[in-house]
């Protein structure tokens, strides 16, 4: 009986090249439309809001000059009088329209300049660098870097991120765009279902958030090298690759960001959440200036952390999706860490069997 043998049919390079152009054009023509969308929205913005007049008789039609200073000014008319019982706040106050000046002239158009310029210079870095390919070739053999529940706690954060940050940029912006596009109908649904999405997963985010950087305070306490690894731009400036720990110097700046910038976010975002703590207006007007701006300013850092940690660095998003990096990859990006853990190494045969359960995945890294 002859035995069967199996062949193996593998793609020619040449149509792994057609491949890879095609994808990459694919990904140029996303990027120029998502640039061509925002800057829409851009324009959209800057003429709703150049003409303040224009927004108030919008918001307030049929409502004059003199009525306006009659109820800015606190007159006691039946008409312009503060109807809930504890309020001694006048219809129109001037912490009130410093919050409609602040938020409107300032914190949303800067807003959406640095988030539209953080996309810009990733665009422009892609295309004329092009991503981080490794040095040398891969080894074959697996470190450990991210175990199971790390990656189940990061991606539970990062979803949770992007979606307070679209909700978000949907209540801040969303009305310049969509409404003219989709109608009243479509954009009242949406800006509900963001509201509603926006206030119940923050307190969800802002408990993760904690407790990811308590996970991870102990590998991101700064560090001496971390000075020489900014000094070389991560390793785009000078030769060869700046000493790096478990964490590089631009991994603990994303985390102190967190830590601070973050965090005020989560504590301003409780404020807004719960207002029956006897909070005032006026703080609830200033928690959403701060909330604004610091989470304008981490979606915009967060473009450049998404965007190494996935298309411009070789290896990095599978160490977070598998939990395992090669030697290779360890010892260019971060080969402190792999003087540490060098001699903990599996083959993928090794990894392959823990996956397949023939022994557990372990539940903290090697150290």
């Amino acid at each position: 009986m002859t035995p069967m043998t199996m062949t193996t049919v593998e793609m020619p390079a040449s149509a792994n090249g057609h491949v890879a152009r095609g994808l990459k054009r694919v990904w140029h023509l996303c990027l120029m439309l998502l640039l061509l969308v925002a800057s829409l929205g851009v324009s959209q913005l800057a003429v709703a809001q150049a003409d303040p007049q224009r927004e108030m008789s919008t918001a307030a039609p049929g409502i004059t000059a003199e009525q306006w200073r009659q109820v800015r000014s606190g007159e006691t008319g039946p008409n312009y009088r503060d109807s809930r019982h504890d309020s001694n706040y006048n219809l129109i106050n001037a912490s009130g329209e410093t919050w409609r000046i602040l938020r409107n002239r300032w914190v949303s158009p800067f807003g959406l300049i640095a988030i539209l310029g953080m996309a810009s210079v990733i665009t422009l870095f892609y295309l004329v660098i092009g991503r981080k390919h490794l040095d040398e070739p891969r080894t074959g053999r697996k470190l450990l870097r991210w175990p199971l529940f790390m990656r189940a706690l990061h991606w539970t954060v990062a979803t949770l991120f992007i979606t307070l940050a679209l909700t978000g940029l949907n209540l801040l912006y969303g009305k310049f765009v969509f409404r003219s596009l989709f109608g009243d109908a479509v954009w009242g649904w949406m800006i509900s279902a963001s509201k509603v999405l926006h206030n119940y997963l923050g307190p969800l985010f802002g408990i993760l958030l904690i407790v990811l950087l308590v996970k991870l305070l102990k590998d991101n306490i700064p560090k001496k090298h971390d000075l020489q690894w900014f000094k070389q731009g991560g390793g785009l400036v000078g030769k060869g690759h700046p000493d790096a720990g478990f964490a590089n110097g631009g991994e603990k700046a994303w985390y102190w960001l967190l830590a601070t910038a973050g965090l005020v976010v989560v504590a301003s975002g409780f404020v807004l959440d719960f207002p029956n703590y006897g909070q005032s207006r006026d703080t609830m007007q200033w928690a959403n200036i701060i909330h604004a701006v610091g989470a304008l300013g981490l979606t915009a850092v967060a473009l450049g952390h998404i965007y190494i940690g996935t298309l411009g660095t070789e290896g990095s998003l599978e160490g977070m999706t598998t939990g395992y990096v090669d030697e290779t990859w360890a010892k260019e990006h971060h080969n402190l860490w792999y003087e540490e853990v060098k001699g903990q190494s599996l083959s993928e045969e090794e990894v392959a069997a823990q996956k397949a359960g023939d022994s557990s995945e372990p539940s903290t890294r090697p150290s």
